[in-house]
């Protein structure tokens, strides 16, 4: 069975939600304090709490800071922070990626380099809570994906810093727009999503729509601190997908009048919209022009999604599909030590047999920094496994 997690974002999503959420899905209700122990930053106690949001009820978490804490931190510190913290290391790379996320928003909202952005989203010690906090409670539950629904946020304006700015902030918007999530802004007053949910949902999540069909293990609800018109809440299943057989949707196009530059970028962008699988196959159409087809696979969710990149990012006029099923192995990723170091593996299990595939980014990686052939690495690392 595949486990999943699927965040449903009616209310928008922030980082203390998240923390609250996650939370109920750990047996240990003391795991979460002990690990930010780990963080040994101070000036900062977390609130708990249940509360009721329209007859809802929810746990609450908030990150009560001390206010004489006024430091504020370049993304290099709140990196060097995670770096020195004795957390899970898939922990640390999840929290690094996605602080990466608020700091390059912040730093294309105001216009600096990367390096100089300093601000109380990335450095003040609420957020580094909530992320570092939020990558350790996902570590732990240790999902085989994570889906999201649209994501609902409000509108109006808010006060920070600068003064009133309109929602949703600039950070959040630039943070939403890179991944490529589906939003939707309804008649709330108010800001739902805040730049740390945001950065959160973006990295963590595989796709943007309906819940896929599983069997529901346990639903969560977390608020914030807000009273709103409809429930502040966050609502997060864990549940189980069968992955022996596994539906999906083909999606095909065939073009010849498109430069290779457009359907490299059109690929990428069908990747970070969730696609499966991309792929071009030469062919000849009418007139004997060569051209390609262009094949899409996708979660049956994701089909208007899909289909709306094709028409608006190539020129092709029509497509088809058609749905299928696949089988998938259980599959998880796991770390281990080698001659060269420690390399990240795809481990994936047929019957009682595990097999563990080398991830092409650490070999690479690895075949730069000591000036050796990919081809070496490969053939090292692969030894590694039956020694």
């Amino acid at each position: 069975m595949k486990k999943v997690l699927y965040f449903d974002l009616s209310s928008g999503i922030s980082g203390n939600m998240t923390l609250g959420a996650l939370s109920q899905l750990i047996d240990d209700p003391d795991y979460l304090d002990h690990e930010l122990a780990k963080l040994h930053i101070d000036g900062y106690h977390l609130i708990k709490d249940y509360k009721y949001k329209n007859g809802i009820y929810a746990r609450f978490i908030d990150v009560d800071v001390d206010h004489h804490q006024h430091e504020h931190r370049h993304l290099s510190d709140v990196e060097m922070i995670i770096n020195h913290a004795d957390i899970d290391q898939n922990a640390k790379d999840l929290a690094k990626r996605i602080f990466l996320r608020v700091a390059e928003a912040e730093s294309i909202v105001h216009h600096m380099p990367i390096e100089e952005v300093h601000f109380h989203e990335v450095g003040a010690i609420d957020s580094i809570v909530d992320i570092i906090g939020t990558a350790i409670l996902l570590t732990k539950i240790n999902p085989d994906a994570v889906y999201s629904s649209i994501i609902n946020d409000g509108h109006g304006f808010v006060e920070c810093a600068h003064g009133k700015i309109p929602v949703p902030v600039p950070a959040t918007a630039q943070i939403l727009s890179k991944r490529g999530a589906l939003t939707k802004q309804i008649d709330v007053d108010t800001e739902l999503v805040t730049p740390t949910g945001a950065a959160i949902i973006a990295e963590i999540a595989e796709s943007f729509g309906m819940q896929p069909a599983m069997k529901q293990v346990k639903t969560v609800y977390s608020c914030g601190t807000k009273d709103l018109p409809l429930p502040n809440v966050l609502k997060v299943t864990l549940g189980e997908i069968e992955d022996k057989s596994d539906e999906i949707v083909v999606i095909e196009t065939n073009i010849d009048d498109i430069t290779a530059e457009v359907l490299a970028y059109t690929m990428n962008i069908l990747f970070e919209q969730g696609a499966l699988d991309v792929f071009f196959t030469p062919i000849y159409m009418k007139k004997n022009r060569p051209a390609y087809r262009l094949t899409i696979v996708s979660r049956l969710e994701k089909l208007e999604a899909m289909k709306d990149i094709l028409f608006r990012e190539t020129t092709t006029i029509g497509m088809r599909y058609r749905i299928e099923q696949r089988f998938v192995l259980e599959r998880k990723m796991i770390k281990k030590q080698t001659p060269l170091g420690e390399v990240t593996f795809k481990q994936v299990k047929h019957n009682d047999t595990y097999y563990n595939y080398p991830e092409y980014e650490d070999l690479k990686k690895i075949a730069k920094e000591k000036d050796i052939s990919l081809k070496e690495v490969y053939q090292i690392v692969n030894q590694s496994l039956k020694d």
